[in-house]
C-alpha cells in the first residue's frame, strides 16, 4: 500500500517527511536496508542482530519494498529527516474472517533520532490506515523487557500490556528477556 509523502516539523525544528518507500530506486533500497541494519546494531530491542542483513541483497530489498507497497494488506512508512532515513513503521493485517479486525504493527528509529516526535507521528498515520479498513477494530504489538522508552510511548499511545511471552528473546549472552504482548481499540 502506498501512501503518500506527509510532512511535519520536528521538535528541534527540522523538516521531515513520512511516505511509502520508492521501490524502483536502488539508492533507496540501499538506504532502507542500510537503516535497518544501522538501528538493529543500536539496541538489543528489535528482534534481529545486525549482521542477520548481511545476506540481503538491495535487489532483495527493492522486492521486498515493492511487495509491501503493492500490498492491500500491509503498508510500510519511512520517515525522512534532511534526505536521510530516520525510522520505520509498519501496519499489517490478514483477510482471514476470524482474525481480520486485528493488525499489528512495528517501529523502529535510529538512536539519534530518538525524543523528537517521529514515533507519535507514525502511530499517527498508523492509526489513519487502520481506521481506512473497515474491518480493523484492534492494533496490537510486541515489545522486549527493558524497553522502557518504547513502553512509555506505546502507552501514550493507548495501548495496554495483554499478556508475557517468557524468554520470548535470547540474547548472543545467554540472557533471557520476556516479549510483552500490546493491544489499542480503534
Amino acid at each position: 500500500m502506498i501512501r503518500q509523502a506527509i510532512e511535519f516539523t520536528l521538535k528541534d525544528g527540522r523538516k521531515a517527511v513520512i511516505r511509502s518507500a520508492n521501490d524502483s530506486d536502488e539508492a533507496e533500497a540501499k538506504a532502507a536496508l542500510d537503516f535497518i541494519t544501522k538501528s538493529c546494531g543500536e539496541t538489543d530491542f528489535l528482534l534481529r542482530y545486525s549482521e542477520e542483513w548481511a545476506d540481503t541483497t538491495i535487489e532483495s530489498e527493492q522486492s521486498f519494498l515493492a511487495e509491501s507497497n503493492k500490498s492491500d494488506t500491509k503498508a510500510m512508512l519511512f520517515c525522512f529527516v534532511d534526505g536521510k532515513i530516520a525510522g520505520n513503521c509498519d501496519i499489517s493485517w490478514g483477510k482471514d474472517l476470524k482474525t481480520r479486525h486485528r493488525a499489528t504493527v512495528g517501529i523502529a528509529l535510529l538512536r539519534e533520532y530518538w525524543n523528537l516526535g517521529i514515533g507519535t507521528r507514525f502511530f499517527q498515520e498508523l492509526f489513519n490506515i487502520a481506521k481506512e479498513n473497515e474491518y480493523l477494530e484492534q492494533i496490537e504489538l510486541e515489545f522486549v523487557e527493558g524497553n522502557s522508552r518504547a513502553r512509555a510511548l506505546y502507552e501514550k499511545m493507548g495501548f495496554r500490556i495483554t499478556g508475557l511471552i517468557p524468554d520470548g528473546v535470547k540474547l548472543k549472552d545467554g540472557r533471557l528477556q520476556n516479549i510483552y504482548t500490546m493491544m489499542r481499540k480503534l
